[in-house]
């Protein structure tokens, strides 16, 4: 018997190394990367029912400039009212996709991580250049279905951006 598990030792550490995201870790990746597109794909329109239902109400969010507002700030900003409406016209137009992202299941709760990758618009006045933040989401299902219940956005410094960081 201890032939063998000395044998499968070096297997399972191998194996348990070989992928940071395997899909025994996180079962319901591929329902998380869908939301997290649907998402980026709403948020180029300010689609406000798609933001309401992606948030939990109680979410912490913790922008790039490390101001921290609530749903209801983000709410806000989407029907043009507050501090979180003041948005330059160029960025109305952008788009966003993610790229390198990550999951980590732990049963009802996961963190999605990855890079945001913000593409000015047809509308930009000048020819801005693409934008990379990197994000993490920590997810929670309840009544049957995924919300962020925290998130944090930080901005990657443009050196950084080529390299993929």
């Amino acid at each position: 018997m201890q032939r063998v598990s000395t044998r499968l030792i070096p297997f399972l550490l191998v194996l348990s190394l070989s992928s940071p995201a395997l899909a025994a870790d996180a079962p319901a990746a591929a329902e998380l990367t869908q939301l997290l597109q649907n998402f980026l794909k709403a948020a180029s329109s300010n689609d406000a029912a798609v933001f309401d239902s992606f948030f939990a109400d109680d979410v912490i969010y913790t922008r790039s400039s490390g101001v921290t507002i609530s749903k209801a700030d983000i709410m806000r900003g989407l029907r043009g009212q507050g501090s979180e409406a003041a948005r330059p016209a160029e960025r109305a137009s952008q788009t966003y996709d993610a790229d390198q992202i990550t999951i980590h299941q732990h049963g009802d709760m996961a963190v999605v991580a990855f890079r945001l990758v913000a593409r000015p618009g047809a509308a930009a006045a000048t020819q801005a250049a693409t934008q990379y933040y990197r994000n993490t989401g920590t997810f929670l299902k309840q009544n049957g279905r995924w919300q962020a219940v925290a998130w944090q956005s930080t901005k990657v410094p443009a050196e950084g951006a080529a390299a993929g960081k």
